[in-house]
């Protein structure tokens, strides 16, 4: 009699079920293709801090993508663009730039919220005037030789709102570091190493460097201070008599070794 009059309830329970089932199955596929998407749009560190950059004959070279961490990324993170990752974040209206970055690949900060000037700028969101206080990008280093290095940095912009980032050195962000600046070389990969000041806010030539003060490992750091900024690469030189042409020279490593390069686009390929 138990056993009859419980299966008469399993019976009239089934329904009731496997309409919970259904629904929880939806959920955990619907919970399943979100996480994916957020996996796919997720950004590793595509190096261990075990990998050191290498300055040689006064001259450190490093593909900015080749970043071992980053932190403060809770409003705007640093994401790698090549052929087979392109970043949907949010707003950003660009087509990617990957023809012609050295090492077919690069950085943008996003989403990119402050297109044009009309754009609302919300500092410690889209902007910030102040180094370390968002998106900082890690990178670990070797010198041999201590001194002055002025910064240069290959960046894609396309408009006056995505011209501007600060740089620093082992946990510190020197004054020589900060604003550095873009105005020449719209809409192409253009290298500078300018400083925004009051008197020239398209920036002034000398003024961004770091000072090396021992030889042996330290660590380079970069922070937003514009969103849709696009970073390729960053030189530092020790001496004014060096500028860099073209993708600049090649990353040097002390430590480690470096990834296959990504893959090459031709300048009409149709990105989907």
């Amino acid at each position: 009699m138990t056993q009859r009059g419980v299966s008469v309830i399993n019976t009239k329970l089934k329904p009731f079920y496997m309409k919970r089932m259904y629904a929880l199955s939806l959920l955990f596929s619907v919970l399943g293709l979100t996480l994916c998407l957020f996996e796919t749009n997720a950004q590793e560190p595509p190096l261990s801090d075990r990998i050191v950059f290498e300055e040689i004959d006064g001259i450190l070279s490093v593909e900015a993508e080749y970043f071992y961490k980053q932190t403060h990324d809770e409003q705007r993170k640093w994401y790698v663009t090549h052929k087979e990752n392109l970043p949907n974040v949010g707003r950003d209206e660009d087509t990617p730039h990957i023809f012609e970055s050295s090492n077919n690949a690069y950085l943008e900060v996003l989403p990119d919220t402050r297109i044009t000037h009309d754009d609302k700028l919300i500092p410690g969101e889209n902007f910030s005037n102040e180094p370390g206080k968002m998106a900082i990008l890690y990178y670990k280093v070797a010198f041999k030789h201590p001194g002055r290095y002025y910064v240069w940095v290959r960046a894609f912009s396309a408009g006056g709102e995505d011209n501007g980032i600060h740089v620093g050195l082992d946990g510190t962000w020197p004054d020589s570091g900060q604003r550095m600046q873009w105005c020449e070389g719209k809409h192409k990969w253009h290298w500078e190493s300018k400083q925004r000041t009051e008197a020239v806010h398209c920036g002034e030539p000398w003024k961004i460097y770091l000072d090396i003060e021992t030889p042996g490992e330290h660590e380079i750091m970069f922070s937003l201070r514009e969103d849709g900024f696009e970073f390729d690469k960053f030189i530092l030189a020790k001496g004014t008599t060096f500028v860099p042409e073209g993708q600049g020279p090649a990353a040097t490593i002390s430590n480690g070794k470096l990834p296959t390069a990504f893959e090459k686009v031709s300048e009409n390929f149709k990105f989907n």
